[in-house]
Formats: structure tokens, sequence, C-alpha cells
């Protein structure tokens, strides 16, 4: 089964590493960096029993033992535990055990014994069970309640669609402040449920999980600060309206790949909604006109957005998204992931005048209004061509003969000279070549470095080439003047 992209996403600076092991087949996933060394797992082990499952405390108890998992003296690699357990007890004296336990994929479906648990994981503070076989959340409180200490808590990829958690279930997620629930189909009372009784939740991942709708409310969650509930199917921004008030302290509002079609409330309603969102992420929503655009200004806080892949914007350049973008969000100081600075708004604002200039009067937005006010009516830019000159007209001169010539300014003399062999009747080694530039006053230029590239000579069109036959052993030439040299005579050198 492939990993969803948000079931690796980790809740804070640094990601859960992707299992590349799996407990079932006797092989133990890499911990994260610094956690565990490699190939430390006997892989003979036999394979459990498809149906029947383990539990937290066997998988633990196995893969961490120290015949396993030898204890290390370096940073992260937690700490020997020697508990006090019952005679007769089947668990080891001892297990070598970090304070980070990645259990993913491990065939899980019960808890163990409660006392063992309590025993090993006093210190554990971060635990990913995800892709494991946890469907009673029963099973999944008995785990949580005996590690005290625990903040962080994936389940991503566990079956929950179908499991009811009761209030006095929850009450043991009340000290985890991070909890990861993608791909779980966990349904939005469950969610309820929990946030109810977890007065210190922060952030919360509900990515994948087919939801159309959600419930409001009437208990709201004040400590949530970061929401990702993308790849839902929350078109209807009705449903997006009940996470604020469920949620009004949210600052981070990840809803990617959600089809939301437009945002449907008034400007005062709006900045009720959300009082202390700062970041917003839409990308591949169903948005399609700039009035949804400029309703995210009502947003009090609001400083990032993420907006990529709409429909709005298929139809506009790069740059031209960009622009009028940054030029509907005048509060806005990070679009698409890069800051917006002073000048790249500036620039922006004056495109979006400009952009605008020949629309009618009855079709002009309100932004470009303000903008006007700001900047005045801007006329249109000059277009300038900075692009280097490929190609000029000259007029090629050799004896009393005068052609107009195409040539490219890419080329070389030695080139050049080879171009000029059927229009002068010489071979290149029987010619002398001079450039005539009509606002020179010093005359013509020889041209008798072959490698030289013509577009070092600025040639223009309507310059001129003189093309002087070599003399011959024992004679010397003579040409002709030629009007725009100003009647001189051009002798050149035997």
């Amino acid at each position: 089964m492939n990993v969803p992209q948000f079931q690796k996403l980790y809740p804070s600076d640094r990601p859960l590493q992707k299992p590349t092991m799996s407990c079932d087949s006797g092989l133990v996933e890499r911990n994260i960096a610094g956690a565990e060394p490699e190939g430390m797992w006997d892989s003979g082990a036999v394979d459990p029993p498809e149906e029947e499952g383990r539990t937290f405390m066997q998988v633990l108890s196995e893969k961490y033992s120290p015949e396993n998992f030898p204890y290390r003296r370096w940073p992260g690699m937690g700490v020997v535990v020697v508990p006090t357990l019952p005679q007769g007890s089947p668990m080891k004296d001892r297990l070598n055990l970090p304070s980070v336990l990645v259990l993913a994929g491990c065939g899980i479906s019960h808890a163990g014994e409660q006392r063992e648990i309590a025993a090993f994981c006093a210190h554990v503070m971060e635990l990913d069970l995800s892709q494991n076989k946890l469907q009673d959340w029963h099973e999944i409180s008995k785990i949580v309640s005996n590690i005290p200490n625990l903040d962080f808590l994936n389940l991503s990829s566990n079956p929950l669609s179908e499991v009811v958690l009761e209030p006095s279930g929850a009450k043991a997620f009340a000290r985890v402040r991070r909890l990861v629930l993608n791909n779980t189909q966990v349904s939005w009372n469950t969610v309820l449920v929990l946030t109810r009784e977890m007065p210190e939740l922060e952030e919360l991942f509900l990515c994948l999980n087919e939801y159309t709708t959600v419930s409001a409310s009437t208990v709201p969650c004040p400590t949530l600060r970061l929401l990702h509930i993308t790849d839902n199917n929350l078109q209807d921004w009705a449903e997006v309206r009940k996470i604020g008030p469920m949620f009004p302290g949210l600052e981070t509002l990840v809803m990617a790949n959600c089809n939301l079609s437009s945002i449907q409330d008034s400007e005062d309603m709006l900045r009720r909604l959300f009082p202390n969102l700062r970041s917003i992420n839409l990308h591949n929503s169903g948005l399609n006109r700039w009035e949804d655009i400029e309703k995210l200004n009502q947003f009090p806080k609001l400083e990032d957005v993420r907006l990529q892949g709409i429909p709005l914007l298929q139809t506009y350049t790069n740059t031209e998204r960009r622009s009028l973008m940054v030029s509907h969000l005048p509060s806005v100081s990070s679009l698409n992931g890069s800051v917006v600075t002073d000048g790249e708004r500036e620039d922006s604002e004056r495109f979006f005048i400009r952009y605008h200039v020949d629309y009618p009067e009855e079709e002009l937005p309100y932004r470009y209004h303000c903008l006007v006010t700001k900047y005045g009516k801007l006329e249109p830019l000059a277009e300038i061509d900075l692009r280097p000159r490929c190609h000029a007209k000259v007029e090629v001169h050799c004896e009393d003969k005068v052609e107009e010539v195409s040539i490219r300014l890419d080329q070389t003399v030695a080139e050049l000279k080879k171009q000029l062999r059927t229009v002068v009747q010489l071979s290149a080694n029987q010619m002398r070549l001079y450039y005539i530039d009509k606002e020179c006053v010093f005359g013509p230029e020889e041209m008798k470095y072959h490698t030289r590239a013509l577009h070092s000579y600025s040639i223009q069109d309507g310059d001129e080439l003189l093309v002087v036959p070599k003399a011959g052993r024992g004679t010397t030439t003579t040409a002709k003047p030629i009007s725009n040299l100003n009647s001189k005579t051009l002798t050149p050198p035997p």
C-alpha cells in the first residue's frame, strides 16, 4: 500500500522518515535519523498470522530489545529502561527505548499489557502507529493513557471509519498536542469528541478522509493553531464556515485539493469567522472569480496565501498571474511561498493599472480605482526590443559592382568572406575586406581578423563593405573612390 503524501507529514520542522522496512516481514523500519542503527533486526523472524494481529508491547519488546537495538551513547538514542514487573512476566527485563517511537506498518491491533506499557514508555514523547490494524479506540486509549508525556501521535492509515469513540475514552488524549488522523476515514463526530477532550491540542491533520460535510460544534477548541484538511471534498463554503467558530484561534488552514467553488460570506462575516488566520492554502480549489480572491482581504491577520492550480488563473501567463494576485491582495506578504517585496508590489500594482487601461468603464474592477487613486492613470509602457540583432542589410562594393546583401551578424569574418565569394567572384584568400560605417569619420576599417565575430563591429542596416582584390605578384591594385567616403581614394597596401 502506498503511503499517502500527508501521512508522512510531521507537524513540526522535521518530517517523519518514510518507513523502508515492514515489521510484518520480520524487518524493522528505520527510525528518525539518529534514533536507531541500521540492520539490527533478525531477518529470519517468522511472520505472524495475518488475521491475528499483534500487540503494541509485543512489537515494542521485539524491536527495541538489546539484541535488536543495542544501547548507544549518542544524542537521540533514548534510555535503557529496566522496569519493575511482576514475577513471571513474559516481558524482557530491559529495553533500549528512544523518546520517539516509530512502529509503522507492524500489524498492531491491540495494546497488550497496560502495566508493561506504563513501565517502559514513561519517557516517550512521540509515537508513530501509522499503517497498523488498530480499529478499536478502546485499544488505542489503553496505549495513550499509559504514556504520560506523549506529545505527538500519528494514527494515519488505520481502519477507524466504523469505530465509535466514547468521551470517556477520549480523555486519554488530553495531553496530546499534535494528532495525525490522515486516511483513517474517521467520522467528523469522532473528531468533535476528540477536540472536546483535548485541551492542549495545537495541530490536527485530517487529510484524505473523504469529508463532504462537517458538523458544527457547540464546544470550541480554542487552542488549535494548525488544521490540515487537504484532499477532502469540501466544495461548499457553508461547510468551511463551520470550521471558524469551532477553532477560533486557528492560524493556519490547509485546504488544498478540496474543490472549494467559491467564498460566499459578506465582508463582516468573514472578519468574524477567522479572526486569527495568518496562512491559508487553497491550491487546486475551484475558485474562478476575482471577487473570491478579494474576499480573502477580509481576514484581518492574513499574510500568507497559497493559490495555485485554480481555474481563475489558467488563461494567464505566469507573470500576469503573480502580478494580478499581488495587486488583489494588498496585505499579503507571502504568495505561493515567495516573499512579496515592496518593489514587487509597486511593479505589480502599476502593471495592474496598465493591464486594465483598455477595459470598458463598467468592467473595471474596484481594485483598479483604488490603484489609480494611488498612482494616477498610467500610459502603456513603450515596447523596446533589447534582443541582439541577428542580421543586417549592407551594400557590398567591389570595383564597379555594388550589390545589397543580407548578412548574419553571428558569423565570423572568415565565414563572411565565404558568403561573398559568389557576389564578387573571388575566393576568400583573394580578397581584402573593409567595413565602412556611414556615421564614422575615420574611414574604412579592414576586417583582417578571420575569427572576429561580425557583431563586434556594430554593423547596422545601410552600412557598406568594400572588397578589394589582392594584387598579383609584382603588381598593385588601386581601388576607385566611392561617393560616401568623401571622395577619398583607398589604395590598399601591396
